[in-house]
């Protein structure tokens, strides 16, 4: 593959939108530096940025560069994210062998176009619009790693954080749904909000709890209410500061057949560095929905669904 890429770049026929310029190395890793820089202080002046923002930024920038005929920036970018999100291997062919298992996968959509990308990025084509094809897996991939809930789309959000939250928890679960999806949560909120799902305890069957800022300490102090909830089917904890420590403490409750008893899916996707699940934590998902054809750890089929232009629905600034 490395020499149809050199042919391909000293070939004098390629169309100029495709061509590949190579920068110094100085030069790339001072692009590196500014896009964590920019990508935390664009979204998080406070503090380090949540996982997702950090893994938009790089996108952006790796369609930027591609756009720019940049191959080795784009390429070294795609090594930077693919390793961000747990896919530790440089070469091409390890992306697309070595990783092909989806079993144990937290998010296999994030890998499929991450595979998608890395035959964009490390063998371009001058034929068709090839780069128009790597901009569309992009959009798709910014998406799925992006808020995009209903409080976003309704820009709901502009208002503070706990106006938010106790708007939210001041009614019952519309259909059984809990949607906090986007609104920051701290450790001190767990306290109002495990009184919220204790009262309606009966009626909760999602929660969604995506992008809420959610680090391992809220998490472990929600846990024990959450698993005593006894019609909770659905649980999304993605796009937050979770780590693969709460695994442990989260699969010894699956464990217990009292616990989560109607559980069939959780989404612990895009977290700082959970990218696959233990076989236990599967095998006691798999107890509980024996009948289900496919164990999925994310909601797929909404996915498919994403327009060709998501940017409509994303709340990045």
């Amino acid at each position: 593959m490395g020499a149809k890429q050199t042919k391909g770049q000293e070939s004098g026929g390629a169309s100029p939108q495709h061509s590949w310029k190579r920068t110094p190395t100085k030069e790339r890793g001072d692009i590196l530096a500014s896009l964590m820089l920019k990508s935390g202080d664009r979204l998080n002046r406070g503090g380090t940025p949540p996982p997702y923002q950090r893994r938009i930024g790089m996108i952006q920038e790796m369609m930027l560069m591609a756009k720019q005929g940049k191959q080795d920036e784009a390429t070294e970018m795609l090594k930077t994210l693919r390793q961000d999100l747990g896919m530790e291997s440089t070469s091409l062919d390890d992306v697309l062998y070595r990783y092909a298992s989806f079993r144990n996968l937290v998010d296999p959509i994030t890998h499929d176009l991450i595979i998608s990308l890395a035959r964009y990025v490390h063998c371009p084509k001058t034929e068709g619009d090839s780069l128009g094809a790597m901009e569309k897996v992009c959009r798709q991939l910014t998406y799925h790693l992006s808020p995009h809930s209903q409080w976003r789309r309704q820009g709901l959000l502009k208002r503070k954080p706990q106006a938010c939250l106790k708007a939210v928890l001041s009614a019952p679960p519309s259909t059984g749904a809990l949607d906090l999806s986007g609104i920051p949560l701290t450790a001190r909120d767990m306290e109002r909000l495990c009184a919220h799902l204790q009262r309606h305890a009966s009626t909760v069957i999602s929660l969604e709890l995506g992008f809420t800022e959610l680090t391992d300490e809220a998490f472990l102090l929600l846990l024990p209410t959450l698993a005593g909830l006894p019609h909770l089917e659905t649980l999304a904890l993605n796009g937050n500061r979770l780590t693969r420590a709460i695994l442990k403490e989260l699969t010894d409750a699956l464990k217990d057949p009292g616990s989560f008893p109607s559980v069939t899916w959780i989404d612990l996707g895009n977290n700082v560095d959970i990218f696959s699940l233990p076989q236990p934590f599967l095998v006691s998902l798999r107890k509980r929905c024996p009948k289900q054809g496919n164990l999925p750890t994310i909601l797929e089929f909404g996915e498919s669904q994403a327009n060709d232009n998501p940017q409509k629905d994303l709340c990045l600034s």
